[in-house]
């Protein structure tokens, strides 16, 4: 076992925790976690929803308090879904030093935005006090498995410890427990590797477009038609899929991701709510890459505010254009 290993494998197990310990501590800690978010909810319920039903009134007139209960609920599901991976793992007996401390690191660190307070943005805070639920918050602190990550969790040793780990070449273990899911997510990587990563910082630079003969490949790689019926020329595969490649060709550069999430978009609303000459016409050219949807949410007096797009139709000869 070399050093870094050495060093990680000690710092895991002090106190005389194991990879085992790690793991109970971090779903106990994500059960307390989704108490903390159901008070938040509840707290949001009595305040917009005083007959049950959300009150368009209220709900703008608490506008911050939602939004924030909104960012609460997603750093709780963030870092559920940690904990998940992490027992996972351990189940399958794949679960790393190098896993144990990305694990300590990152739900600790989740832990104490919930406490201290939630950034949704770079200058707002949502905190427990915002919400009303400052005693749910103490009473969160107090459960073992949340104190020992915040003393023990996002520490500036174990950040020196994995950053030695990932300059020895550490990674964690990335499966999702599914050889289709991982062939997928392995191919991308290989393109994005060899196609993407040499070349993206260039084109940032020069302000250019992705070359033709990437995006070519990309399509040949069934990149805009991922969640596009099989009918329709697409692979049918649905969102986890589009979610990975997408993660995977913007860890290259984000215009190479953002290029197959704009024919999801294009190719989701045709799919559902275009006729069928639409479908027929659209759907083939966006999964073959004939044809490359962009997006624009701008209009005079309103920017890209969506919310404040104005639309209308008007009846022609019987029918609405």
């Amino acid at each position: 076992m070399g050093d870094t290993q050495v060093r990680s494998a000690l710092f895991v197990a002090e106190d005389g925790l194991t990879k085992s310990d790690v793991v109970d501590m971090a779903c106990s800690a994500a059960e307390a976690a989704e108490v903390f978010a159901d008070a938040a909810l509840e707290s949001v319920r009595r305040a917009v929803c005083p007959d049950g039903a959300p009150v368009g009134e209220l709900m703008d007139s608490q506008q911050r308090m939602v939004h924030g209960y909104a960012w609460i609920q997603s750093t709780v599901e963030a870092l559920s879904t940690m904990a998940h991976w992490a027992n996972r793992l351990y189940e399958g007996d794949l679960f790393s030093e190098f896993d144990a401390l990305v694990v300590r690191i990152g739900i600790g660190e989740y832990l104490a935005q919930l406490v201290g307070g939630v950034a949704m943005s770079q200058s707002e805070m949502v905190r427990p006090e915002d919400l009303g639920i400052r005693n749910a918050a103490d009473q969160l602190r107090t459960v073992q498995a949340v104190d020992w990550f915040f003393l023990q969790g996002n520490t500036v040793e174990t950040r020196k410890t994995l950053i030695a780990m990932i300059r020895a070449g550490g990674t964690v273990t990335e499966t999702l427990g599914d050889e289709t899911l991982d062939a997928i997510r392995a191919e991308y990587r290989r393109f994005t590797d060899e196609r993407i990563l040499p070349h993206a910082h260039g084109w940032h630079l020069a302000n250019a477009l992705i070359p033709d003969d990437v995006v070519a490949d990309m399509a040949a790689l069934g990149t805009f038609g991922v969640c596009i019926d099989t009918e329709f020329g697409g692979l049918g595969l649905g969102k986890l899929v589009m979610c990975i490649v997408t993660e995977e060709l913007s860890r290259g550069w984000i215009g190479a991701g953002s290029l197959g999430t704009r024919s999801e978009i294009a190719g989701e609303l045709i799919s559902l709510a275009g006729t069928a000459t639409q479908k027929s016409d659209w759907l083939p050219k966006i999964a073959s890459g004939k044809v490359l949807p962009t997006a624009v949410f701008t209009e005079p007096g309103n920017g890209s505010d969506l919310g404040g797009l104005r639309t209308r139709a008007t009846r022609c000869d019987g029918e609405v254009g």
